[in-house]
């Protein structure tokens, strides 16, 4: 004890020195020699060439150009003067979906009926032991076909179990025979509120094609998925991810069973990602997190913050719901999913006990109702609320401003423009997009923008949204010009929809998204500097490695790895 007592002086005087030269005794990492950028949500670039973590994995101090950097550090990562960034935070996308999409059959790169019929009947044939061919990825408008396919063109390729494939919106699903057979559908099944199922011709015979909530009826009669395939799924979500630089993500559309993998996969460690859930309906958020959101969980890697709700269905399908009739089908104006009613209830509902609510609006009827139902919210609701419109695709130009004025999110996915502007003007006609994808209207209104791919129904990719939404020209660089380019927007403004706004967005700022001194070092190194290469060349542009907290999860040339990689002196 006398020991004991004779030290405690010399160790709290040494703790003082420590503090006063600035010296720390926990391990530090240094990152220096890098073109380092992070980004204001404003759009405002600070650039730096070296970054000292901590031992937390937080970042303690960013250092400029020529000044001084500390020498007594315990780790040195020397960045060969590649580029840092902020790691990616994607704003609204589907985690569990991007596994399984990933892991199942998919068609998201045919380009015609043909091609989409030889993956399936290969897949059918490599696949025996499957009670069911199930996939996702189709897109008639791409294939050229004018119209949905049958289950008469699947009930010749697969003729001894169901098979059921989502339209790549998510928005549509097609059947065989075999799969409306299992779930009860013929010719007395009704159409459900907020669905449609396809007829043949005037007969009230199913087509094959369910829309919206007409899927419910299919996807209850499916066998159940097991909490094994679940893991699996959220592992190869994962791996997909981190190669792409994409260390934090909104997942949209959260279940109890998704969550329930999550929490395994941080219970063992193997949670890298940092998720924030956005829950299936009232009924998963109240399951999952009880009376109000749940705390930061694993380090800042999970969350449940908030509910996604569904206030229309995607134009591909005519779902999205408009305030005139589609010009390629007078006769229709989309499907609104809930009553005004309904919504209000269930925004009011998790509203009231500190949800964030973030709706699925498409169409300019749809974005108009959830804005009237946010109006009136925020009469009771004050108050920090971040109110967010996912999509906001088709937004009639007066209510671009009412977005600002509400304190709206327009969380938005730039690789959506490029690959749905034929289809946009089709569908709208020419007079109808002045506020179609309209991102700098939204950001010269002065509304938070928050970018994201919504994966897997676009890859997760954020330089080709990047490119997107600085050129408004798709891989191939059409339309020439760019399509309607006057929504362009600089590619500053971009990357902070990409990290920053991206983090505010999901109520996450402080903890990552801009590299501020006490958030966690999630970064990026990249093969160059965004800034420095034209738009087409923007989409070449290669991860090279992913950190999280401090340690590299992802390298291109390695194997994936948890630990820290560091070169140089230690």
């Amino acid at each position: 004890m006398m020991f004991l007592r004779s030290r405690r002086p010399l160790l709290l005087s040494l703790a003082m020195m420590l503090a006063l030269t600035g010296q720390n005794a926990a391990a530090d990492t240094l990152v220096d020699n890098v073109d380092g950028m992070r980004f204001d949500r404003d759009g405002t670039v600070t650039r730096f060439a070296a970054m000292l973590v901590d031992d937390d994995g937080r970042v303690r101090q960013i250092y400029d150009q020529g000044q001084k950097l500390p020498r007594d550090v315990d780790y040195r990562l020397d960045g060969g003067g590649r580029t840092l960034l902020p790691g990616f935070v994607d704003a609204h996308l589907h985690v569990s979906d991007i596994g399984f999409a990933a892991l199942t059959l998919d068609l998201s790169d045919t380009r015609s009926l043909a091609e989409a019929r030889q993956r399936i009947a290969l897949y059918a044939e490599q696949n025996p032991e499957r009670a069911w061919i199930i996939g996702r990825g189709w897109n008639q408008e791409a294939w050229g076909l004018g119209q949905f396919p049958t289950a008469a063109q699947l009930d010749d390729l697969v003729t001894d179990r169901p098979v059921w494939l989502q339209r790549v919106d998510g928005h549509a699903g097609w059947a065989n025979s075999a799969a409306l057979v299992a779930a009860g559908i013929d010719v007395t099944t009704a159409d459900p509120a907020g669905g449609r199922i396809e007829r043949i011709g005037t007969s009230r015979q199913p087509a094959g094609v369910l829309v919206d909530n007409a899927m419910a009826l299919i996807d209850a009669a499916l066998p159940p998925v097991r909490a094994k395939d679940r893991d699996l799924a959220l592992e190869k979500a994962q791996q997909i991810l981190l190669a792409r630089g994409i260390t934090a993500v909104a997942d949209m559309g959260t279940t109890l069973n998704g969550w329930q993998s999550y929490r395994r996969a941080g219970d063992l460690g193997r949670l890298q990602l940092r998720i924030v859930g956005y829950a299936a309906g009232t009924v998963d958020m109240e399951a999952i997190a009880g009376p109000g959101p749940t705390p930061w969980l694993y380090g800042d890697r999970l969350r449940l913050a908030g509910v996604k709700l569904y206030m229309d269905g995607a134009l591909g399908s005519r779902g999205a719901w408009l305030k005139q009739p589609y010009a390629d089908a007078a006769t229709q104006t989309g499907l609104p999913l809930l009553s005004g009613t309904q919504m209000r209830n269930l925004m009011s509902r998790a509203a009231l006990e500190g949800f964030q609510v973030a709706v699925h609006a498409i169409g300019d009827a749809a974005n108009s109702e959830v804005l009237d139902a946010i109006a009136e919210l925020n009469e009771t609701y004050t108050g920090d609320r971040r109110w967010r419109i996912e999509h906001a695709q088709i937004v009639d130009p007066g209510d671009i401003a009412r977005f600002a004025q509400l304190g709206t999110v327009a969380s938005m996915q730039p690789q959506h423009q490029t690959s749905d502007w034929q289809m946009a003007q089709a569908r709208l006609g020419p007079d109808r997009l002045t506020g179609a994808y309209a991102w700098a209207a939204m950001e010269d209104a002065g509304v938070p923008l928050a970018f994201g791919s919504d994966a897997p129904v676009e890859q997760p990719d954020v330089f080709a949204g990047l490119a997107a939404a600085i050129s408004r020209m798709d891989a191939t660089g059409q339309p020439a010009g760019g399509w309607l380019a006057e929504q362009r927007i600089v590619l500053s403004t971009a990357l902070a929809a990409y990290t920053s706004g991206a983090a505010w967005a999901q109520q996450a700022e402080g903890r990552f998204g801009s590299l501020r001194e006490g958030e966690w070092a999630d970064f990026i190194l990249l093969s160059a500097n965004p800034f420095d290469t034209t738009p087409a060349n923007l989409r070449a542009i290669e991860v090279l490695e992913t950190w999280i907290a401090g340690r590299r999860v992802y390298a291109a040339d390695k194997q994936q790895t948890g630990n820290k990689q560091q070169t140089g002196t230690r």
